[in-house]
């Protein structure tokens, strides 16, 4: 797929913003205000509520990864944003949403519904963003995956060796043909943990991080919910992207 730079706009910390498309895609592309080599390149995952929504997050963290000397790069998810609408995935949604307003727990059924199709359809996507994104000037690996849909971000560790580190929040459902993939993941971890996520269950996320195959991995805990991420948590991850792609 081609990449097509749509419109640009320089922040006021000298961040250049691009907005581009990749086929029919939308995306969005940060790099450094100043930068002697080609920087090291950070995909931003998000969950799928559209870039727009999600925009605000999204440029605050691309700023800190500009401040550290990264480019960093997100895509609209399928079926999220100004993407058309996935039949079989806005069942699962509501599938979802009927369990946890009934009180009832999510079975194995609704997650794989809901996730797996996701995984299948978005990472062959995230692949040849990457592809048309180091073919810029002023970008180069090595590459990092940083937040998003766990399971995205386990698949993505685990088949795309241009990958050198990977940032999960693990803070979404985690379909059980995830663990098998994610012990073929060996690149270093940096896994974030709402103790008290109201939406994800903690014991899930405990065993997907044991399950992955990396020997150098690290959990990081915090008290509260999916929205009460301590900003000590951005410089932590911050601090590990600089270890492993400086």
């Amino acid at each position: 797929m081609a990449l097509h730079l749509t419109s640009e706009q320089r922040l006021d910390d000298g961040v250049l913003e691009r907005a581009f498309t990749l086929g029919d895609i939308p995306g969005l592309l940060w790099t450094p205000a100043a930068a002697s080599a080609p920087a090291p390149l950070i995909l931003l995952g998000h969950p799928p509520l559209g870039l727009h929504r999600m925009y605000p997050r999204l440029v605050e963290r691309a700023r800190r990864a500009a401040a550290d000397g990264f480019a960093a790069a997100t895509v609209e998810l399928p079926g999220s944003g100004e993407r058309p609408r996935w039949a079989a995935v806005e069942q699962a949604r509501a599938d979802l949403r009927r369990a946890v307003q009934a009180g009832e727990p999510v079975s194995g059924e609704i997650v794989d519904a809901l996730i797996l199709p996701l995984v299948d359809r978005a990472v062959p996507e995230w692949q040849a963003a990457l592809d048309a994104l180091l073919s810029l000037p002023g970008i180069g690996g090595p590459v990092g995956y940083s937040g998003g849909v766990v399971s995205i971000g386990v698949r993505l560790a685990a088949v795309e060796p241009r990958i050198a580190a990977a940032g999960l929040f693990a803070g979404s459902f985690v379909p059980r043909a995830m663990f098998e993939e994610a012990r073929r993941v060996t690149i270093p971890l940096h896994v974030l943990l709402q103790w008290d996520d109201e939406g994800n269950d903690r014991q899930a996320a405990l065993d997907l991080f044991d399950a992955f195959g990396s020997r150098d991995k690290s959990l990081h805990a915090h008290m509260g919910g999916h929205t009460g991420v301590p900003r000590s948590a951005a410089d932590s991850a911050a601090r590990f992207f600089v270890r492993h792609l400086r």
